[in-house]
């Protein structure tokens, strides 16, 4: 990578994936020093389940509208498109609403608390450090077809 597109990016602070992995990691790690099992029947863990896959058939979908609008779908390089297709139609965010309900269905399948509460940090950090960043710079990127995507698309659901 060069200095040229480091310049042409947002300026988040980690990728995405592994600030919900460090999340999980850290609650599994609590979890297993001071257990706090609470849903350890079969429903949350078949709950838990569904929510997985269902995210990780968003997941799937928002990186195919990357890919057929022929853009980068790591955040920090550069965008060539402003992506409004597939999943991104109902939300501007949609990869990182999979991320969370597959990190839901990994922690209702373990059935401790332990994940959950590690999981409201991490969507915080989302929020203030990659989400409000990355909006930053689509807006400087793509002016006025970003400002109307984004009055007319909500950021998470």
């Amino acid at each position: 990578m060069t200095s040229e597109d480091t310049k042409d990016s947002p300026d988040i602070i980690s990728c995405p994936p592994l600030v919900y992995l460090g999340a999980l990691g850290l609650g599994l790690l609590m979890d297993w020093l001071f257990p706090a099992h609470w849903l350890l029947s079969e429903s949350w863990q078949v709950a838990g389940g569904i929510l997985g896959a269902t995210g990780t058939v968003i997941g799937f979908w928002g990186v195919h509208a990357f890919h057929r609008a022929g853009t980068n779908v790591r955040p920090d390089r550069p965008v060539t498109a402003l992506v409004t297709s597939g999943p991104f139609r109902y939300s501007r965010n949609p990869l990182y609403i999979a991320l969370t309900v597959i990190y839901l269905g990994i922690s209702l399948t373990g059935g401790s608390l332990w994940p959950l509460a590690t999981l409201i940090p991490a969507l915080t950090v989302v929020q203030c450090k990659i989400v409000r960043r990355e909006e930053q710079y689509l807006e400087s990127r793509f002016g006025n077809a970003y400002r109307a995507y984004k009055a007319q698309v909500h950021r998470w659901i």
